[in-house]
């Protein structure tokens, strides 16, 4: 795999992404890149430029796999309130949950990154809010379906929802309580429940 013509690009995000979100860019060298993708460090730095274009593209790659994943949760859940618990679910609760850091990769991102770094910065903040406005566009379709009142504000509720996703993350992390986890997932979307309103 050092030659970078040969290599299976998409193998070396996934590898990147775990190693990235297990230590962190900073904690991250280049050996650790090395033995994680089986990469030289001329390969690496040929193909992606840096360990910051690296992490740049792991963020991404990252970002995108999250998207794809949610709409494959809406797409086979039938509705949109739905597919949004079915993705907490899965998120939380399902395989996603042995994923090595409690916080999703673009929040670690975010708390770790400062102000010299602020390409990277930005682009985290920049993918987490589009992920964010995936939220809003479902809640919209689920409030056109008639699945949430017509009064209810999906730009808030999509807010809320990114916000109890991290926190959700956090306390099964350090309760490991899945029954209180799930209690509280199903009543995020009970209809009945969501009083964020305009």
């Amino acid at each position: 795999m050092a030659n970078t013509a040969k290599f299976d690009r998409q193998e070396v995000l996934q590898r990147a992404t775990w190693l990235f979100w297990q230590k962190g860019f900073h904690a991250t060298s280049t050996r650790d890149l090395q033995q994680a993708t089986n990469l030289r460090p001329g390969s690496i730095y040929a193909a992606f430029g840096s360990k910051s274009g690296l992490f740049k593209e792991v963020l991404s790659y990252y970002a995108q796999n999250r998207d794809q994943l949610l709409l494959q949760c809406i797409n086979d859940e039938g509705s949109n309130l739905g597919g949004l618990r079915a993705y907490f679910h899965y998120i939380l609760l399902g395989d996603d949950v042995d994923a090595p850091n409690e916080l999703c990769l673009l929040a670690k991102a975010i708390s770790e990154l400062d102000e010299g770094e602020e390409a990277l910065l930005a682009e985290a903040r920049a993918l987490l809010a589009a992920h964010g406005a995936k939220f809003r566009q479902y809640l919209e379709s689920a409030v056109n379906a008639g699945e949430l009142s017509k009064q209810t504000d999906s730009a808030l509720l999509a807010r809320q929802l990114q916000v109890q996703m991290i926190g959700l993350r956090t306390y099964l992390r350090a309760t490991s309580d899945r029954t209180a986890v799930e209690q509280m997932i199903e009543q995020l979307f009970d209809p009945a429940c969501v009083q964020t309103t305009s």
